[in-house]
């Protein structure tokens, strides 16, 4: 399946009690299955939708998931009195694509938390009833998933804390593969909600000096390195840090002025296409590591290709939380968090090592390299497990 091929269900649907829109995208089904997020905010689009439900095909390839990829997307700000119940009406309606295939999980301006409330009250089950109900065995399957959606690690729960750990063990990986010393760099991270909140801390505790943090309100940095587990303290379910905690030496500036950082490694963490071609030129950072989903433009991604820059692709870099998801659902680990966390940095390295080795082997950029090395893995699952569902259960998948 090529990355031109069209997906395989687009769906717009229209909220009848606010007028606004959601939608849902459905790329590519293995055994009957796809996997992929819904989002919320204020202005998601089709278009949007479309190409996240294509990177979620390339992130469960990456990982040896045995799944399609979909995604989903509700119009409206998270912060409207609104929001929660739009929300709930929407997953009414999508009630069909869940117990067809479809499994869901948070992501921008959705927690997990409250996802798992609106799909009870909805009668639906848990967020990823599809793929328990293809497991070979739902009744374990739901109780390791439920086991590990009760984990907390230091006041965050596991599944909000194990993408951004996985986004720290990417960035250690390509600087283990460039032969850089991590302990030391200086790091901005660009949104401070799950991914970008987590992914401050695991990089802080492996020794890099984050310097800047930006959430909706504007950006926060010091060059002497900002105290990330006070500003976690602080933050807002919705990533948005408490100013009045802050230290006397810590700065204040504009929510555009994150490029103006100075920093080796930059951490897009929050919403789509922030790197553009106008801005790619004031990239200060030797790796940009995107924890966020689409957040650089192709025609930026070939301009810090041309500059070196590495870009360490979004479905590569964040794709720990949902390869967590299966790993847990399908029995490869227990809901434990030591088992996760180390799971999560051996298969991240691996697939980073991987990844960077091909590119500088074909002398292509890292995402073209894993778009190959994906889709690869994507179309062997389906051509074993078939497109459509079988009488194969899921099975664990070798990584």
């Amino acid at each position: 399946m090529g990355s031109d091929s069209e997906p395989r269900l687009r769906v717009i649907w229209t909220d009848p009690v606010t007028g606004r829109k959601g939608y849902a995208v459905i790329d590519r089904m293995v055994n009957g299955l796809a996997g992929g997020g819904t989002r919320m905010r204020s202005g998601v689009t089709l278009d949007e939708v479309e190409r996240l439900a294509r990177t979620m095909s390339y992130k469960n390839g990456a990982f040896n998931l045995p799944g399609g990829g979909a995604k989903g997307g509700v119009d409206i700000d998270p912060h409207d009195p609104q929001a929660r119940g739009m929300l709930s009406r929407y997953v009414r309606a999508m009630r069909p694509l869940y117990r067809s295939g479809w499994g869901t999980a948070e992501d921008l301006g959705v927690t997990q938390e409250l996802l798992t409330e609106v799909f009870a009250e909805q009668g639906v089950g848990l967020t990823v009833q599809a793929m328990l109900d293809r497991s070979g065995d739902a009744q374990a399957a739901g109780r390791r998933v439920v086991q590990g959606l009760a984990i907390n690690v230091e006041g965050i729960g596991l599944a909000d804390c194990i993408g951004g750990y996985g986004v720290a063990e990417a960035a250690a990986a390509c600087a283990e593969y460039k032969g850089w010393t991590l302990s030391g760099m200086r790091a901005v991270i660009q949104g401070f909600g799950t991914m970008g909140g987590s992914s401050a801390r695991y990089l802080a505790r492996l020794g890099v000096k984050v310097v800047g943090v930006v959430d909706v309100n504007g950006a926060i940095f010091n060059p002497g390195g900002l105290d990330v587990e006070r500003m976690l303290e602080s933050r807002s379910a919705l990533g948005e840090v408490d100013r009045s905690t802050l230290r006397r030496d810590d700065k204040l500036g504009l929510r555009d002025s994150w490029l103006d950082i100075d920093a080796d490694i930059l951490v897009p963490a929050a919403i789509g296409d922030v790197l553009t071609a106008g801005n790619a030129g004031k990239v200060k950072a030797r790796m940009v590591v995107e924890a966020a989903n689409i957040p650089t433009t192709d025609d930026a991604a070939q301009r810090l290709y041309e500059r070196g820059v590495v870009v360490i692709p979004d479905y590569v870099a964040n794709g720990g939380a949902n390869a967590w998801w299966w790993w847990t659902l399908l029995g490869v680990i227990q809901p434990d968090a030591d088992q996760s966390f180390k799971q999560v940095s051996r298969v991240m390295r691996e697939t980073v090592g991987r990844m960077l080795e091909l590119a500088d082997a074909q002398g292509i950029p890292p995402r073209q390299a894993a778009d190959e090395l994906s889709m690869r893995n994507l179309d062997r699952l389906a051509a074993d497990l078939g497109e459509d569902a079988s009488e194969k259960d899921l099975k664990p998948v070798a990584t």
